[in-house]
């Protein structure tokens, strides 16, 4: 690699130390991570019309000659306006720039320019607002749009970007070799990034993307495939075959389902090996994981060793170790508690039982990964929702034992093609069927003009003793017609739930109030609890049998199932009202799905297909590199080359190591966190 591309980007020429700090809010410090700073969009300055075409109050490419610039106007509030007289050679127009004097001055009087802007005026005057411009003598037409940050302008980060790939053409790189791109038909990796930001067409852009969503995939496949390899080193906890989990599945008062059989059947396999296990447990809100889990820990216990499991709240740890509990402690394995909200005192001597091995089962939050907390012989690790961790959180706790088995519990239902790419680094079993007696939640969608009979549903409902969730999209007051849920809990406990206790929850509270808020809702001092998503995943209320999502075209489809989740967790039937006043056919498609099937499985395939990975997972919350290019949703058969390509390269190079390979595991080192993979 060209040493110049791993420079500080403060040395490109017209960045400096202040615009620095501007690209490292994108997370981008040198100019090989700018060169991966990928466009949003493109403007295309071919499509240039004449000003008499221009489409009034819409945004339009005019190709112009400036001929007379006019002194820049100061108005009230130090608001500057900056305007030139510019002309198609035919018709002229305003060209209109706000506080921006340095971006205007760089207009030079009879120079031609592409601009595009929006248009707006009449027949007789027209002018163009704060245009995007390249001049006209300029060769490439087609020119990048970029995410940006206060400070940087498109102009700027275009001009840093040329330098930076001027830097890459003197010493070009290329990180696969040279059979791989034959074989896969790609293009050379130097062609691709400059196509990608300065396509000389349509087609060369779609050729670069191809090329780079490639590269992705095939890192992340290589990525979780290294990691699995070093996964597999042997463990010093080979369990005994010969002992019986049957006192323990033939003692519960519920006889498992099939799925769940299989799941426990494929664990206790895996701990029986001489490699440590790397499974998924996935299944839907309700389908009994904890009780496949509770299995494991007593196969673990029976074997003379301690399991943990870390959830990412204090309220679901809680509700995990009362679970575990119930059923492991009537067959005599100790289960304990950490958490972070504990007394010194009290924390001390549960760190003595862990380290005496007294404890079998640790249930906590992430005080069970703190330093001075040691194991006797930790040989399973469990974590819930691990896509609230991140990988290295999950290889913080397995460090805590002696390459100790590893199972991770997902309520997040993810169809199985992005469960490979996210979760590749371990094996999968999956839950699909849920207990007998679980009644599905009835599901309705409905127009804001129903919202008082919904809500007089929600009122029969509480009267009967029941308690109900409403759900809100937002936290802070907005200008849009969102209800912001501060307002909204404030109005609904004067108008439609006056009368009733409520309480208020959200994100921006501390980790304390959440939990006394939640303890209060679950011990039914609360009637209805007016929230944002942060009930999603988590705390079983059994009493509580409605919920009300307000604006539910705000969510993904996942997002409203896992929120469903919360309701039809006890005896009672339970409801879910979903109230949207969006008619879009997109709208419309997502209610109809989501009134029509419980199964989270389906759901995920579909909100797969409608929104993309990227929307799937909302803010990267898998804690794996974060897909710049690839879509995997519309690229399946790319993912599939990639993940042979992974395969072939792997066969032959098992931990990448020949020097045709080095780059390319350079590269995926960056990715991933290098001692995760090492």
């Amino acid at each position: 690699m060209p040493a110049d591309l791993f420079s500080e980007i403060e040395y490109l020429k017209g960045v400096g130390r202040a615009r620095g700090e501007k690209y490292r809010k994108l997370r981008i410090n040198s100019p090989y991570e700018l060169i991966y700073h990928i466009p949003r969009a493109y403007l295309d300055f071919r499509a240039h019309v004449p000003v008499a075409q221009a489409v009034l109050n819409d945004y339009n490419v005019l190709k112009l000659t400036v001929f007379r610039k006019l002194p820049p106007q100061r108005v009230r509030g130090g608001l500057v306006i900056c305007k030139a007289v510019a002309s198609d050679g035919i018709d002229d127009i305003l060209i209109v720039v706000y506080n921006n004097v340095y971006y205007f001055q760089a207009l030079k009087e009879g120079s031609t320019y592409y601009m595009y802007g929006k248009v707006t005026g009449n027949f007789l005057r027209k002018e163009i607002s704060s245009p995007v411009y390249i001049s006209a003598d300029q060769n490439v037409l087609i020119q990048p749009v970029y995410h940006l940050t206060q400070g940087l302008s498109v102009t700027m980060v275009r001009n840093s970007m040329r330098q930076a790939l001027d830097i890459m053409h003197k010493e070009p790189f290329e990180t696969l070799p040279p059979d791989v791109l034959r074989r896969y038909e790609l293009c050379p990796l130097e062609e691709a990034l400059e196509n990608i930001h300065f396509p000389s067409s349509d087609m060369a852009a779609e050729t670069a993307r191809r090329r780079l969503a490639f590269d992705e995939l095939l890192k992340l496949q290589l990525g979780m495939s290294l990691m699995k390899t070093r996964s597999r080193r042997s463990t010093a906890y080979k369990m005994d075959s010969s002992i019986s989990i049957s006192p323990f599945t033939e003692g519960l008062p519920f006889e498992l389902t099939g799925d769940q059989k299989k799941a426990v059947g494929e664990i206790v396999g895996d701990l029986c090996r001489d490699v440590p296990m790397n499974r998924l447990l996935q299944g839907d809100v309700g389908s009994g994981k904890t009780a496949a889990a509770a299995a494991a820990c007593y196969f673990t216990a029976k074997n003379g060793a301690q399991a943990a499991l870390m959830a990412p709240t204090e309220i679901l740890a809680v509700q995990h170790y009362n679970t575990l509990s119930g059923f492991l402690e009537p067959f005599g394995v100790k289960v304990c508690l950490l958490t972070g909200s504990m007394t010194a005192k009290k924390k001390a001597a549960l760190r003595e039982e862990i380290a005496s091995g007294e404890a079998d089962v640790i249930v906590g939050t992430h005080a069970i990964i703190q330093k001075d907390v040691e194991y006797k012989d930790l040989a399973l690790v469990i974590t819930d929702e691990q896509h609230r961790f991140g990988v290295a959180q999950r290889a913080a706790l397995a460090e805590k034992g002696d390459s100790p088995h590893k199972l991770v519990m997902s309520a997040t239902p993810i169809p199985r093609t992005l469960a490979l790419i996210i979760y590749g680094d371990l094996d999968i079993s999956a839950i699909t069927e849920l207990p007998a007696g679980r009644k599905p939640v009835n599901t309705y969608a409905v127009t804001g003009k129903l919202r008082s009979r919904a809500f007089g549903f929600v009122r029969q409902r509480l009267d009967e003793g029941r308690q109900a969730y409403v759900v809100c999209p937002m936290i802070e007051e907005s200008e849009s017609e969102l209800f912001a849920v501060k307002t909204y809990a404030e109005n609904a406990a004067t108008g439609d739930l006056k009368g009733y206790t409520t309480a208020l929850l959200h994100g921006k509270m501390s980790a304390a109030e959440k939990d006394r808020t939640m303890k209060k809702f679950r011990d039914g001092e609360i009637q209805v609890l007016i929230c944002t998503t942060v009930v999603e995943v988590g705390v079983d209320v059994p009493n509580a049998a409605v919920m009300v999502i307000e604006n539910a075209e705000r969510f993904g489809l996942s997002q409203l199932h896992q929120l469903r989740g919360r309701v039809g967790r006890g005896q009672y039937e339970s409801t879910c009202i979903l109230i949207t006043d969006n008619t879009s056919d997109d709208c419309v498609k997502r209610m109809k799905i989501m009134s029509s099937t419980s199964d989270g499985f389906r759901i995920s395939e579909e909100d797969l297909k409608m929104r993309g990975p990227g929307d799937f997972f909302g803010s990267a919350q898998h804690g794996l590199p974060p897909l710049k290019i690839a879509d995997i949703a519309c690229n399946m058969e790319l993912m599939n080359k990639a993940q042979n390509c992974a395969r072939e390269l792997l066969a032959a190079d098992p931990e990448l190591r020949k020097r045709e390979n080095s780059a390319l595991k350079m590269d995926v080192m960056r990715l991933f966190n290098k001692d995760i993979i090492g």
